[in-house]
């Protein structure tokens, strides 16, 4: 998968320009980060496709917010997958989400420490 590159300016103007909500939308993204990669973790050991399913959902939520299009068709394939094979052989897919997840909240971070 293709690395995460922020681009600012594209989320920026999606925003309305408005760099306080950019900073409020990355912070509740990074306090998110570990609840969103945990219930993945604990659905998929209980073969809850529903709440993979749900999971799946909103994390392409979240990672079309800050623009990341490979991130958002894994979220959305996941999503789609579940939805009509259930969760057998979804491992895989779901580690490398997780990675994601964690990629971006990374870069993100990173953007936020050089807000300071």
């Amino acid at each position: 998968m293709i690395a995460y590159t922020l681009d600012k300016l594209l989320i920026l103007d999606r925003l309305g320009n408005d760099e306080e909500i950019f900073a409020m939308m990355i912070d509740m993204y990074l306090q998110d980060v570990d609840n969103n990669c945990a219930t993945l973790a604990s659905a998929l050991a209980s073969g809850d496709a529903k709440t993979l399913q749900r999971e799946a959902h909103t994390v392409k939520g979240l990672l079309a917010t800050f623009a990341d299009e490979p991130g958002t068709e894994l979220a959305f394939a996941l999503e789609q997958q579940i939805k009509l094979k259930g969760v057998d052989g979804i491992e895989p897919q779901i580690a490398v989400l997780q990675a994601r997840i964690r990629e971006v909240g990374g870069v993100l971070q990173a953007e936020l420490a050089g807000q300071a």
